[in-house]
């Protein structure tokens, strides 16, 4: 197994980093151009989120069902194809006559995007040592953040340049530099077992982890964290392009810059939870995301921004401990496992980015924030749960 400081480790993190870094760029690039759709397709706030919430979706589901083929065809290979694919489906949606043809595009983009996040858990667990597994992870999500934050920020900028048709093909042109990279580095797996594919089997396999109840509650966590983070984001442009404000679409992408909080949070709290115990550090981490979320209430923009970084920097830490849990008390089919996980991680930005839509045309800010504060309430319940149930089954750190 590979440990931290070896060359082979850095090379992983470095191919994982721009792996995370183009798959979220790609995803949430449009979250900040939610106000220009809306605009451009004469639709609501709610229907515009549908841009993000119909490919988190498309990738929710595909991961179910892709981790297995990995089995069969590589680990490196879906995930190199699942970028380049992803890439170009970004440049041709740049050219979208209506909202419904975007709409497709986005689904089939979300299709191809699940090949990474599905299988790169997957290939960290076989690969990595355990105890150098929740810094790698923490790398590879901190890709993530700054992913994020470089699709939002470049894409509103672009937008307030040119359009925000021009902002996506450059963000899908972006997207395959990176792929590139990632294939030149990424090695190839040293404990992959090449098996046939049993789709027939998948069903049976993935009701097989819902009865672990300590997988149920990583699972109920990751919907939660997601949820609430994307919903957030997703309509922060709605409130701080509106009055009083009335920030451009360069500003309110600058304010992504926040995602940087993320990408500091998923290491370090990574590194604090091998150290430390994981349920001590995720309990931490949603205390800071609730905090971050009340910030955000406060009419000064600048507490308002604080509030997003606290709110980031939470989510990310967060994640980051929940994601790397899964491996570790999933019995047996780790893959599924990780794909389950992602799953309800997924399902929780679609159901919440759109549902949150509703709750912001009836009651405002204050209805996303009541939300985020109940979802958080729920996760230190789960969180509780948790650690009893691994008392009972395990003497990992917990």
């Amino acid at each position: 197994m590979i440990q931290q400081g070896t060359k082979t480790f850095r090379n992983i993190s470095l191919a994982l980093f721009a792996g995370g870094f183009v798959t979220f760029a790609l995803l949430y690039s449009l979250q900040p151009l939610m106000p220009e759709i809306s605009e451009a397709f004469a639709i609501s706030p709610a229907h515009s989120s549908l841009t993000l919430s119909v490919t988190t979706i498309a990738m929710a589901l595909t991961m179910l069902f892709i981790g297995s083929l990995s089995d069969s065809l590589g680990r490196r290979f879906i995930m190199t194809a699942a970028l380049v694919v992803s890439s170009i489906i970004a440049m041709i949606s740049a050219f979208s006559p209506g909202f419904t043809e975007l709409l497709l595009l986005r689904i089939l983009q979300g299709v191809a995007l699940a090949g990474l996040p599905a299988t790169a858990m997957t290939y960290l667990s076989e690969e990595i040592e355990p105890s150098s597994l929740g810094y790698a992870m923490g790398l590879y999500i901190s890709g993530n953040s700054i992913g994020g934050m470089a699709g939002r920020f470049i894409s509103g900028v672009i937008t307030d340049w040119l359009s925000w048709r021009a902002a996506i093909g450059f963000i899908g042109i972006l997207g395959l530099c990176a792929a590139v990279i990632f294939w030149l580095v990424i090695p190839p797996s040293r404990h992959f077992v090449k098996a046939t594919p049993g789709f027939k089997k998948i069903i049976p396999l993935l009701w097989s982890q819902c009865r672990n109840t300590r997988l149920l509650c990583l699972y109920g966590l990751g919907f939660l964290l997601m949820g609430g983070f994307v919903t957030l984001f997703n309509y922060i442009g709605f409130e701080l392009t509106g009055k009083p404000y009335h920030l451009s679409q360069s500003v309110v992408g600058s304010l992504f810059v926040v995602y940087l909080m993320g990408t500091l949070s998923s290491t370090w709290m990574g590194r604090l939870a091998d150290r430390y115990g994981r349920s001590n550090v995720l309990g931490i981490a949603l205390g800071i995301i609730l905090a971050g979320a009340v910030c955000t209430i406060h009419p000064d923009l600048w507490v308002k921004v604080i509030g997003l970084a606290l709110f980031a920097f939470g989510f990310f830490g967060g994640h980051s401990i929940a994601s790397s849990w899964v491996g570790l008390v999933a019995d047996q089919h780790k893959s599924q496992a990780n794909a389950l996980y992602l799953f309800f991680y997924y399902v929780g930005s679609s159901v919440s980015g759109t549902g949150g839509g509703l709750l912001y045309s009836h009651l405002g800010w204050i209805g996303i924030v009541g939300m985020i504060g109940v979802y958080v309430v729920i996760g230190f319940i789960l969180c509780r749960f948790l650690i009893e149930k691994v008392k009972e089954h395990t003497r990992l750190t917990f």
